[in-house]
């Protein structure tokens, strides 16, 4: 019995030597692994890299670029923000894409901004950084709304592909919306939920999960790797939170 404790406890020590203290120092952390992985393993690890600006000049606009290129096995990324009244941000399924992702969302106040990169063996390594901002990011309403009209180019897909050297298929994707968080009065939640890309033979390369952190009209960049090129051309297609459906074609 008393080797049986003595393990137990060593276990614990080497799961909290493991996950460590937290990098960013936040007094929120542990609620946000309560949160988001209850019950499984987390570590805080360098090779997640989340860029972003150090202060955000438009908390309504904040760029990000979360990088897990250095892990193999990238089953899933989830971005969220420590301080945000909606903490998550997006979920990301690499599928045939490179574990990396440019996007632009809404802070609300100065906050950590983490990713998490979750391996086939079931471990989260996260990576994050501090953005200080002004505030307010979520509680305004886009500018979109206060210029009216924007109903008329709801969903609508522009895309650009292009080839990297050495590295692939870049792909930035831009989708006409509002991303209404439902915190401005008198606007609703109205939000794209789903965003999928394969290519003209169906062969599935990303899946991406958005909520309304996302920044309005927002624009993603991807990378399809040399080792997996898509067929032909690219297929858009996705839904927000009133059924609305989001589809295109692009063409390389």
């Amino acid at each position: 019995m008393r080797w049986g404790w003595l393990c137990l406890l060593l276990l614990v020590q080497t799961a909290l030597a493991a996950e460590g203290r937290d990098p960013l120092d936040s007094a929120r952390w542990e609620d946000m692994r309560k949160h988001f992985f209850p019950g499984q393993p987390v570590v805080f690890d360098d090779r997640v890299k989340v860029s972003a600006p150090k202060f955000a000049e438009d908390p309504m606009n904040v760029p990000v670029l979360v990088n897990a290129e250095g892990l193999q096995g990238v089953q899933e990324i989830v971005v969220f923000a420590d301080f945000n009244p909606i903490l998550k941000v997006l979920e990301f399924y690499p599928e045939r894409a490179k574990p990396l992702l440019g996007f632009r969302f809404k802070l609300q106040q100065a906050s950590p901004v983490r990713a998490a990169a979750r391996t086939d063996d079931g471990v989260w390594h996260v990576g994050g950084t501090w953005v200080d901002s002004a505030g307010g990011g979520c509680t305004a309403p886009g500018a979109g709304r206060a210029a009216g009209g924007w109903e008329r180019v709801l969903n609508e897909v522009n895309g650009r592909v292009w080839t990297e050297p050495d590295a692939g298929r870049r792909l930035r994707l831009r989708v006409m919306h509002p991303m209404d968080t439902g915190l401005a009065p008198g606007i609703p939640a109205f939000f794209i939920e789903r965003l999928a890309l394969e290519d003209d033979g169906g062969t599935a390369y990303l899946r991406l999960n958005t909520f309304e952190p996302v920044s309005e009209n927002p624009i993603f960049t991807f990378d399809l790797p040399v080792a997996a090129p898509p067929a032909g051309s690219l297929v858009v297609s996705g839904v927000d939170n009133n059924g609305n459906q989001i589809a295109a074609t692009l063409r390389p």
